[in-house]
């Protein structure tokens, strides 16, 4: 992973990026006042070739001009558009891409550099990432970058939460785009405990097959019934000494979809390894809050469980009992999500009594249908709670768009032999398994917000800090909600 450092001045300029910004009507750029500024040569020659280059100063704009025998040989002009952080952190993406066979870079940024900061070593670090089961290809040659600061110091601990955030999410990364011929729920789960071993005050708890079937979990036993590869819950438990607010992550954890009985068609069934992304991104906000060391409790459960194919797998009809007692009908093993979700929901509010609930799954194409390939969609009754959230994982740069918990589609959870039915046929389905959801929040309903982030989990190319394969998505916007409740 790049190596970044904030210094004071160019100390290494072989390649200097400078920034570059939109200025006036027409399709034109203007340099960007830097805290360090370029020396008075470099400026003259960088503000000319910005009308040769024809550049713009969008964000992600990249031109390199080389300079033989001067100081510095390169120089890179560096498109941020408006200067905000998510500018920054597609123009950080962009140069880890352009800049991928130089050893060393140095950016200069402007003084006032706290969101650019945070933005630019997002972007290097999660646009650099790479995910392959071969050393074939060879890695990008970029390996150091310095960022010109006026004080390094007050800036330390801004780099460090950058880091953090992006080491994060590509940990979530790397879990979902990890084959499902490596990744059962056993694998996860000693993922997460050779992750978690470091940190101090984070608790672990792994259940067994045999536990779950003692503690009544069975929504998740009914899933991974089919599979040789049994399921597990993981309950990871940040206690800081300092919290005064306690919140219950929930993701789900689907380490492969077959769609059970109900089998899924191949196209369908051919990146399902990614249904587990909700339990990465819990998991590694988890993680991510602790080496932060935020002062909020945080009890993150992954119920993971491998939905297959065989004699043993639950069938169309069947009745599952879940943890607390509630039962419901299932005519769809491709709907098999909910049921591990609504155990460990249940399980949340009845034994581990947080302030506030919070899930995210891979739940639904219906995601994608009604919000497109980038947007996760929130449900929750609590309007402050919802704005809260939807404020930090924009503030973060992800997208969730709230949608409406309609009255209308509660009569086709009704069930003429269980409590409820899991999979109806009727009804928008991001919102019915919303509705179904909510009935295992107890007395948390107004303090539970659900995402369904299906769509923005996956990105089939390469966009701003997103790479081809999983995208890490709400791990960024978690901890910047966490963030805020200390």
């Amino acid at each position: 992973m790049l190596a970044i450092r904030l210094v004071t001045g160019p100390e290494r300029p072989a390649t200097l990026v400078l920034p570059v910004r939109p200025e006036g009507p027409d399709p034109s750029a203007a340099l960007v006042p830097t805290a360090s500024p370029p020396a008075d040569d470099v400026r003259s020659e960088a503000t000319a070739l910005l009308p040769v280059a024809r550049l713009t100063g969008a964000a992600g704009e990249v031109r390199e001009h080389l300079r033989p025998g001067g100081t510095p040989s390169r120089l890179v002009l560096l498109g941020v558009g408006a200067g905000d952080e998510q500018d920054w952190r597609t123009a950080g993406a962009a140069l880890a891409r352009a800049g991928k066979d130089e050893t060393h870079i140095t950016v200069a940024l402007p003084a006032d550099a706290a969101a650019a900061l945070r933005g630019l070593v997002e972007g290097l670090l999660l646009g650099s990432y790479r995910f392959r089961m071969t050393g074939a290809g060879g890695a990008p040659a970029l390996a150091e970058v310095d960022v010109v600061v006026s004080d390094p110091d007050a800036l330390t601990p801004i780099l460090v939460a950058a880091r953090t955030t992006a080491e994060m999410t590509r940990l979530a990364r790397d879990l979902t785009n990890t084959p499902s011929s490596t990744k059962n729920p056993q694998w996860f789960a000693t993922q997460v405990a050779a992750a978690a071993a470091d940190h101090p005050d984070l608790h672990l708890r792994v259940r067994e097959p045999e536990e779950l079937a003692t503690e009544g979990f069975g929504g998740i036993l009914a899933v991974g019934g089919g599979s040789a590869s049994g399921p597990r819950l993981v309950e990871l438990d940040w206690r800081p000494a300092d919290a005064r607010t306690h919140v219950v992550l929930v993701g789900k954890g689907i380490t492969f979809d077959t769609g059970g009985i109900s089998i899924k068609p191949v196209p369908a069934m051919k990146l399902m390894r990614k249904d587990m992304a909700g339990a990465a991104a819990v998991v590694a906000a988890t993680l991510g809050a602790a080496a932060m060391r935020l002062p909020v409790r945080i009890t993150t459960l992954a119920p993971l469980a491998e939905n297959m194919v065989s004699g043993s797998a639950f069938r169309p009809g069947d009745i599952v009992r879940h943890y607390g007692g509630l039962t419901s009908e299932t005519t769809n093993s491709d709907a098999e999500g909910r049921l591990v979700l609504a155990d460990a929901m249940a399980y949340a509010v009845q034994e581990l009594k947080p302030d506030l609930l919070v899930d995210l799954a891979t739940l639904t194409g219906a995601n994608a249908v009604a919000l497109g390939k980038r947007h996760g969609a929130l449900y929750s009754e609590n309007d402050e709670l919802a704005a809260d959230l939807l404020a930090a994982i924009e503030a973060a740069g992800e997208r969730a768009w709230r949608m409406p918990l309609a009255a209308d589609y509660l009569e086709y959870l009704g069930s003429e032999i269980a409590d409820l039915h899991s999979s109806p046929a009727r009804g928008a389905g991001s919102v019915v398994a919303a509705l179904f959801l909510r009935e295992f929040t107890g007395d948390l309903r107004d303090r539970w917000v659900h995402v369904d982030m299906s769509a923005p989990s996956w990105s089939e190319d390469e966009h701003a800090e997103l790479t081809k394969g999983a995208t890490g998505w709400g791990v960024r916007g978690l901890l910047r909600w966490l963030a805020t409740l200390g």
